[in-house]
Formats: structure tokens, C-alpha cells, sequence
């Protein structure tokens, strides 16, 4: 069966990488959620997609140059103030310890592509370590180094190399690099990719997928999953 995941939860509907957000996609049905983790500037994984704050939240700045204290003071509802009234940017450890008993998968999207975290990958392991949650875990980077750093680290943890254009077998590379699924932009994952890559045993997971039409397709081919802004919608068409 097609898994579904909530992309930053249910981003199309609340604000995005937040409880409020997450909660939604789980009470839909999502069989999964997707976020985004940083560091703070005291070394603390915070889930929040841009590496600055200016988009999102009613701050300005990096994520890497405030404090945890600092990032939590800020309002994430972005363009949800109509809606509600305040949400915090939450920590990987309050979102982990919110999963721990609902069953979901976590896609956990390590955002060091651009600014290179010393540590992420350690720090959000022993996270995992602590719940216990290697079996609901799947981590997934632009950053194909951090696959490789995480393979060695948890090889027992599912991880999916990200990328926007065509790699060339990209269900042999991302063994390659560690990784043992593939999580490319729909506009470049052709039907006979994901049929190639899955009859090759590799998962495909395309991101992020909106359109009514792409989803039914999806569903009928048998792929593994994909991310979609509006859980509740996919949830509805698979049924």
C-alpha cells in the first residue's frame, strides 16, 4: 500500500513544521510526517524547514545564531494568523516524544545542505536512542554526505537520498552512498523510474505531491509513498 506523509505535516492547511501541524496530518490519517531538523546555537535539534526564521515566524535571522530560548519566543503560524493565535518552532525531542506511542513513521529531513551542522547526525540519533524509535524512522538529505555519515552510524535505520534532477540509476546510487530508498521531486520521477527503482527493491518516495491526478497515478502503480502538503486529501482518494 501507497504510504502517506504528511509533508511538514499538514502544510497546505496549518502552519508548517509545528505540533498543530503535525497533529493535523496524524488525526487525517497519514501513515507518516515529514520534518525538517536544524541546530540551534546552543546545539539543540529544532524542527523548522528555512535555515533563517524570516519566512516563517515573526523573527528575523538564522536558526544557527539564536538560542533555543530565543527560536521558542518566536510565533511560527505564519500565513495561518488568521487561524490561530501562536505556535511554537518545536524541538525533534518534543515531536519524538509526542510519536512515540501513535505508531507513525517520522521522516526526518536533516537540512545541512547549506549550513554544515556539526554533530546533527549524532545528536539526532541519540534522540531516536532515547524513544526507541529506529523501526518509524526514515532520514532523508539534500546532503548525500550525511547518508553516508548516518549509514555507519545506524545501519539499521531506513535512509532516501533527496534530489531536484535526474541521477542517473538512482536506485544504485543511493546504495552507493548508504541510503536503501530514493525521495526525488515528483517533476523528476517518471513512471518507469519508480518502476525500475522498486522492481530493483529500492523505495520511492516522490515529493511533494499535491495534484489529485498524480496521487490517483501513484496509487495505481504501487508506489512505496510519497509527501504531500494536504494528508487529509490523499488519505480520502486512497480509500
Amino acid at each position: 500500500m501507497t504510504k502517506i506523509f504528511g509533508h511538514r505535516g499538514s502544510a497546505g492547511t496549518h502552519p508548517e513544521n509545528t505540533m498543530i501541524s503535525f497533529e493535523q496530518a496524524y488525526i487525517d490519517g497519514a501513515d507518516g510526517i515529514e520534518l525538517d531538523v536544524q541546530l540551534s546555537k546552543d546545539g539543540i535539534p529544532v524542527v523548522i524547514h528555512d535555515e533563517k526564521v524570516d519566512r516563517t515566524t515573526n523573527g528575523k535571522g538564522f536558526v544557527k545564531d539564536m538560542k533555543l530560548k530565543e527560536l521558542q519566543k518566536l510565533n511560527a503560524v505564519y500565513k495561518f494568523a488568521d487561524q490561530y493565535k501562536a505556535a511554537a518552532i518545536p524541538t525533534l525531542d518534543q515531536v519524538l516524544n509526542w510519536a512515540k506511542n501513535k505508531g507513525i513513521l517520522i521522516n526526518i529531513e536533516l537540512k545541512n545542505g547549506i549550513i554544515a551542522y556539526e554533530g546533527l547526525e549524532e545528536k539526532v540519533v541519540e534522540l531516536i536512542d532515547k524513544y526507541d524509535l529506529h523501526s518509524k524512522i526514515i532520514f532523508s538529505s539534500f546532503n548525500h554526505y550525511s547518508i553516508a555519515k548516518l549509514h555507519k552510524l545506524v545501519p539499521d535505520i531506513d535512509k532516501a537520498v533527496l534530489y531536484m534532477e535526474g541521477i542517473y540509476k538512482p536506485w544504485e546510487y543511493t546504495k552507493w552512498v548508504g541510503g536503501n530508498g530514493i525521495h526525488p521531486s515528483i517533476k523528476a520521477c517518471p513512471t518507469v523510474l519508480i518502476e525500475q527503482s522498486q522492481k530493483a527493491g529500492v523505495p520511492v518516495r516522490p515529493f511533494t505531491v499535491n495534484d489529485k491526478k498524480v496521487m490517483k497515478k501513484l496509487f495505481e502503480i504501487n508506489c512505496a509513498g510519497f509527501f504531500t502538503d494536504y494528508p487529509k486529501i490523499a488519505v480520502q482518494l486512497r480509500k
